[in-house]
């Protein structure tokens, strides 16, 4: 008996964390939104993933996100390759006035 009250009072402890937490709240919600789908969708926990946030980003912004990437890696590979000209152009003059003093 005492086994069951111990068990009973871990329960109560962690509903009272889940609802202090706002996850009760929260679960409680998607499940209600999915109950007045007139049209239930075909996997329902993929309906509550995307409800809850768990499936990422929308697909619009993951395309334009992915459009930025794109951007961001062909300006990088710009300035890296100018790095690498300016760097060779620097090599260049500090070789030339070493050339001079030679003479």
């Amino acid at each position: 008996m005492a086994h069951y009250r111990a068990s009973e009072s871990k329960r109560e402890q962690f509903r009272r964390y889940l609802e202090k937490s706002g996850v009760l709240d929260t679960i409680t919600s998607v499940l209600v939104a999915l109950y007045e789908e007139t049209e239930k969708p075909n996997n329902a926990l993929d309906f509550i993933k995307l409800h809850l946030g768990a499936a990422g980003p929308e697909p619009a912004d993951a395309e334009a996100l992915r459009m930025e990437l794109a951007d961001l890696q062909q300006k990088c590979n710009l300035l890296m390759e100018e790095n690498k000209e300016l760097r060779n152009r620097l090599m260049q003059y500090e070789q030339s006035p070493e050339e001079g003093a030679a003479e």
